[in-house]
């Protein structure tokens, strides 16, 4: 086929003037889409904690490097995988030029605990984000956005109507107070009649283990938590931290832990029961009743009397330090500590007859073990000590009683500390309370005081301790 000199030429030009432009575009070349460099899901910040089945709208702030500066809309809902029934859904915005963020909506309800998972795409990148999901009963108020240890660590009553009353008056105002929060079916649920059949029911279990009775706070408002909160913070010390109301907080915070680590629905501050034995009264014979895992603190009135704040079970697991509300609790270690610092101020001779000759694993009066005080006192009589030594079993005494607000607890102690030559000490173990199976008990004419580290449930690694406290004439208000 032959090609004319003038059509070969033209053909040459063409080409020429095409390449030509193409050069010239590429030197000349502009974003034409919002890209990205690099997305950091890794990096993301939500707005709130999310907790299974209850529903949640949070946001997830994701950073990226190497913005183009243009403008881009919002983006179709991400399913999340994993713990199903969450969508994220990319907000419209600009990009920066260089490093900036992205905005998800997360919204929907947690099919279970565990980890929420979203495949993000944007500007030619992609990445994994990751939304941790409590379980329902780890401390998620009914609010769905306030946890249930920290709407309760903020102290300070908002209650007007009770703020002029002291004493029995102020906890009766109070505890009404929290009763008109409630919805009927609520009093039903958490008032019964007194008797010392149901101030028995507590335990050292797990709620789902051994059943309680009352309501548990995670069925509670934010309003009702409140009203709780109000009741609490005036029985219980304030102001100390890790003893009294802290004591009590700090119990709630580590079984939260608990639950976030593998120990299930079981564990958890929402686990937890408030409940009134007769009704709250100036005159008649009524009880406060809070129990769960690890904690119980009865306050029992008779005739416009305290009559008995025992038997009252203290433990918690871990021992060590857990962090929540920003800042670390560790409620018992001050206990371990104090009964570690009293066996060590005996000398070699008083150690001696002081230590008993078996092994304790746990308590001896425990749950369930009512009213079967030993007949005969072991260990040594504190009467036989030294003045500073006293002082040191006296020490102990107090991390008890004083959890109590100070006007409940001054005649207490005033009584314990009146029969404290009076009362023994002995132990098992070691003298540095430190390893499974060491076990101290204190015990006097009234005071009866037992501590027990024994090994981990959930954290296997490190033991934990059981305590009690209980009075030979006034637990159950002395019923």
């Amino acid at each position: 086929m032959r090609i004319s000199l003038t059509l070969l030429a033209c053909i040459l030009i063409s080409s020429f003037w095409v390449i030509s432009s193409c050069q010239k575009n590429e030197t000349t070349v502009t974003p034409v889409s919002a890209t990205v460099s690099a997305l950091s899901c890794g990096s993301a910040t939500f707005s709130t904690t999310a907790a299974s089945g209850m529903a949640y709208t949070g946001t997830a702030i994701v950073p990226y490097t190497g913005g183009t500066g243009l403008a881009y809309a919002a983006g179709s809902a991400v399913a999340s995988t994993g713990v199903t029934g969450l969508n994220a859904t990319l907000q419209a915005g600009t990009l920066s030029s260089g490093a900036g963020n992205l905005t998800y909506v997360i919204s929907g309800t947690p099919s279970g605990a565990g980890t929420a998972t979203f495949a993000l795409s944007f500007g030619g990148q992609s990445c994994s984000l990751a939304l941790t999901v409590s379980g329902t009963n780890s401390g998620t108020a009914s609010s769905g956005s306030t946890t249930i240890t920290g709407m309760l660590a903020a102290t300070a009553s908002a209650n007007t109507t009770c703020a002029t009353t002291t004493g029995l008056t102020r906890v009766v105002c109070l505890a009404e107070a929290f009763k008109a929060t409630l919805s009927s079916s609520q009093v039903a649920a958490m008032q019964f009649t007194y008797s010392k059949t149901n101030a028995q029911k507590w335990s050292n279990l797990p709620a789902a283990l051994s059943a309680r009775i009352g309501i548990n706070l995670s069925t509670l408002s934010t309003t009702q938590l409140a009203a709780f909160r109000d009741l609490m913070v005036a029985v219980l010390a304030l102001n100390t931290t890790d003893e009294g109301y802290d004591e009590m907080l700090g119990n709630l915070v580590a079984d939260d832990y608990l639950n976030t680590i593998g120990g299930g629905s079981a564990y958890g501050a929402g686990n937890f029961y408030i409940s009134f034995l007769g009704t709250p009264s100036t005159t008649g014979l009524w009880e406060i009743l809070f129990t769960g895992h690890h904690y119980t603190q009865p306050y029992t009135f008779n005739a416009g009397v305290l009559t008995g704040v025992t038997p009252a079970f203290r433990g918690v697991e871990p021992a060590a330090a857990v962090s929540a509300n920003s800042r670390s609790y560790q409620p018992f270690e001050q206990e371990r500590q104090t009964f570690a610092t009293m066996l060590a101020g005996l000398s070699s001779t008083e150690q001696t007859t002081a230590r008993l000759s078996g092994t304790f694993t746990d308590l001896v009066l425990g749950p369930g073990k009512d009213g079967q005080f030993p007949v005969t006192k072991v260990g040594i009589r504190v009467g036989t000590l030294s003045a500073a030594e006293q002082a040191l079993v006296l020490n102990a005494i107090k991390l008890y009683v004083n959890d109590l607000d100070a006007a409940t607890a001054a005649p207490i102690l005033a009584k314990y500390t009146s029969e404290l030559t009076d009362t023994y000490i002995a132990y098992s173990g070691t003298t540095a309370v430190a390893s499974a199976n060491d076990y101290v008990r204190i015990d006097g004419p009234g005071v009866w005081i037992e501590f027990s580290y024994q090994g981990g449930v959930i954290v296997k690694t490190a033991p934990h301790p059981h305590s009690v406290w209980r009075d030979h004439a006034s637990d159950y208000g002395g019923n």
